[in-house]
């Protein structure tokens, strides 16, 4: 599956380690304001997402973890 996320909070946002360790294949690059990020999950399986804000200065950070149809 493919899913797109745009970011538009006028930050830049990190992608979590456990992204690519979940099995979501992505560019790990900070996702910049204004860009689009394609994440592909193995088939059949959804996203699952959490973002955390860890304050002005400290950045942003997104997890995309697929998660079974049947769950």
């Amino acid at each position: 599956m493919k899913f797109e996320y745009f970011n538009d909070t006028g930050r830049e946002i990190d992608i979590h380690p456990a992204t690519r360790e979940h099995g979501t294949e992505c560019d790990m690059s900070p996702i910049k304001h204004l860009e689009v990020r394609t994440f592909y999950l193995p088939d059949g399986t959804y996203p699952w997402v959490k973002m955390w804000d860890y304050g002005e200065g400290r950045g942003l950070s997104i997890l995309v973890s697929p998660r079974e149809e049947n769950e």
